[in-house]
């Protein structure tokens, strides 16, 4: 086998290296993890640093690697002899994306169940890891569940299984690191928040750069384990320093004033909870310790800031990741002032001006902000474009669901068939994995004719059943927008473009892929094709621009090949159409009617299957009514805009109820 990548001929990416060996230094930091485009030497440097950790002492036979010097008391092996004991070099697990919850967390012995007729555990991936490294690549792609199963282990220490009869607890101690490509989508900031550190890796745009770093990929693949021993000093050395800060650590003060300075920076950044304050503070021992201090320093707390800080400021799924390096000074500055006093500090104000620090999304194109309708349809032959108009403030989207039973990604929207769903039965024929208890009872009858006579069951094929799973899954949200003339007013293009950010958040929440379709003018576009990157749909919808005729026909037709060719790339993620307009059509190819093929489109899309919501943006005292037909064509249903917001829904099902119950009275 060739030797890895050493760890030391890694160029660049500083941030990164300094984040995995303070958390090999302390483990209890959390974690790491790892933001980067393709490409940028993600995994390398993860599997190269697994190569310096030291080995470890483990009981001989022991399944959850047990320290002869301190066995865990709770091992689910017993008692163990101390006494005989090996030395191995640290492992590194890798979690992979398919990875279901038995091979995480550990599942029954099957094999000793049916045989002998014992509970028995057999251990997964998380006692695998414990005391080396799990690594888990394209982290924001495994389901929610299992990511929160694995923090849970790595901020706990310990492993706690109760499932299938079987109740287990067993140390899980490993250095938790995780990638991801943020352009395939975000981890939730619940769960960002559960990482240590976050560090963010790029290309070198430096042409020398880059230079060295094909020459040294390319000495390595020509040469593997030459490669591997000309860097072997290096690694070395960074190994002897690990040890030698683990060492240390125990003895690292950290003086009061030190505290109040992390205690001052994180209250100037508004951090949820104290989770931040505790990171930072282990993260400043553990760089103190790494540079062979006996005492946590300014310059330890600035590094751990940066390193801990940026990815607990989102407050919101679209905010970007990061720090404003002249936010973090002045901040630090502030926090200096405060490490001689008890006095808290103010908040930095945000950068550019922004709520969330960024510019305001109703300043697009420096164009001042309108009032009032625009033009109607077709006057000036399409003229009358518009800039962006700010959007309303986002709410908590209402839920909407494709009907039926799916079998697609993982997800928090529409019910579906899943691997990793609760059991709802056990069946003959259809199901993912054994059912256990269905197969033990369908053996149970026969035990006598089949002349058993030990402990164990005797099975036939016969017996076997399968679970069926239901779950929940991710679905292609495709949102088609009117952006015509008739929907330019404002007011009303602000509460649309408000309504479709919290239905976009909601996607986010729910791990759908995303796509936007908008139409007017002369066509439709497709403003962003199908992406697992809800930020970037956001994007696009803050800078929409309208004015112009109605091709709703058109926009309803460019809407179907886009699901047409998604369908063909990922044809068990089922779509849901979610349309925004007021129903007025007003262009169409020569010789249709435009309301007339914008019905048949809808007819069209229907007959695919393609499950539809219409939101009706028509408003004023005379209304055309033309939303409510589109529906009916697209067999789906037909909302208001206020119809979109939980908390109306909520508020008229409870008046409703007041209602029965008056009525009762």
């Amino acid at each position: 086998m060739s030797a890895a990548f050493p760890f030391s001929a890694v160029v660049g990416h500083d941030d990164l290296r300094l984040a995995l060996l303070l958390n090999a230094v302390h483990p209890g930091i959390g974690g790491v993890l790892v933001r980067g485009e393709k490409g940028t030497a993600k995994s390398t440097i993860v599997r190269a640093l697994a190569a310096l950790l030291p080995e470890v002492d483990v009981v001989s036979g022991c399944r959850f690697g047990c320290d002869p010097a301190a066995p865990d008391p709770r091992c689910p092996d017993a008692e163990h002899d101390v006494t005989v004991a090996e030395r191995r070099p640290a492992r590194l697990v890798e979690l992979p994306v398919g990875a279901t919850e038995d091979r995480l967390v550990g599942s029954l012995d099957l094999e000793r169940a049916l045989n002998e007729g014992v509970r028995a555990y057999q251990p997964g991936l998380l006692a695998a890891a414990h005391r080396g490294v799990l690594y888990v690549d394209e982290v924001n792609l495994l389901h929610d569940h299992l990511v929160d199963l694995l923090l849970d282990a790595a901020a706990m220490g310990r492993a706690h299984v109760e499932r299938e009869g079987v109740s287990v607890s067993h140390a899980a101690s490993f250095l938790l690191v995780g990638t991801m490509n943020p352009e395939e989508g975000e981890l939730r900031p619940q769960l960002l928040d559960r990482f240590g550190l976050t560090v963010g890796v790029s290309a070198a745009r430096d042409v020398a750069t880059r230079t060295e770093v094909i020459r040294r990929r390319l000495a390595y693949e020509a040469d593997p384990d030459g490669f591997a021993a000309a860097w072997r000093d290096a690694d070395r050395e960074l190994a002897e320093r690990i040890v030698a800060a683990r060492a240390a650590l125990p003895g690292v003060a950290l003086p009061d004033a030190e505290l109040r300075r992390i205690a001052a920076v994180c209250a100037a950044f508004e951090v949820d909870g104290m989770r931040a304050d505790l990171v930072v503070a282990r993260t400043a021992a553990a760089h103190a310790a790494w540079r062979g201090a006996d005492a946590v320093a300014e310059t330890d707390v600035e590094t751990a800031v940066r390193l801990a800080l940026p990815h607990r400021r989102r407050r919101d799924p679209f905010d970007e990741p990061g720090m404003d390096e002249e936010q973090l000074r002045e901040a630090l500055r502030e926090a200096a002032e405060q490490a001689d006093g008890d006095d808290p500090p103010e908040p930095p104000e945000p950068p550019d001006g922004g709520p969330d620090g960024g510019a305001d999304p109703g300043d697009g194109d420096g164009s001042a902000p309108g009032s009032g309708e625009s033009t109607p349809d077709g006057a000036g032959g399409g003229s009358g474009e518009r800039s962006p108009a700010a959007p309303s403030p986002a709410f908590r989207a209402r839920l909407l669901q494709v009907p039926g039973l799916g079998e697609g990604a993982p997800g928090r929207r529409s019910r579906s068939r899943a691997r990793t769903g609760r059991v709802v039965r056990a069946s003959t024929s259809d199901g993912s994995g054994l059912h256990l208890t269905g197969t033990l009872a369908a053996a149970a009858p026969h035990q006598l004719a089949r002349g058993r006579t030990g402990p164990g069951l005797r099975l036939h094929r016969d017996d076997l059943r399968l679970a069926v799973r239901e779950g929940m899954e991710g679905n292609l949200v495709l949102f088609a927008v009117d952006a015509s003339g008739s929907m330019a007013a404002r007011q009303r293009m602000s509460a649309v473009t408000g309504a479709v950010l919290s239905l976009l958040r909601d996607a986010y929440q729910r791990r759908d892929k995303v796509g936007v379709v908008t139409f007017r003018g002369s066509g439709a576009e497709v403003a962003l094709p199908p992406t697992s990157s809800v930020d970037a749909a956001a994007a696009r919808l803050r800078a929409l621009r309208t004015g112009g005729r109605t091709p709703l026909a058109d926009g309803l037709l460019r809407s179907r090949r886009v699901l047409a060719a998604e369908r063909l790339r990922d044809p068990r993620r089922r779509a849901l159409l979610v349309l925004l307009t007021d129903g007025r059509a007003t262009s169409a190819p020569a010789g249709h009617e435009p309301v007339g093929a914008a019905l048949r489109a809808a007819a069209l899309l229907a007959a695919d299957g393609v499950a539809a919501v219409v939101v009706d943006c028509e408003h004023g005292p005379v209304r055309i009514g033309l939303a409510p037909r589109l529906a009916g064509a697209l067999g789906g249903p037909c909302l208001r805009l206020s119809d979109l917001s939980a908390e109306h829904v909520a508020g008229v099902v409870h008046a409703a109820r007041a209602d029965r119950r008056r009525g009762a009275a």
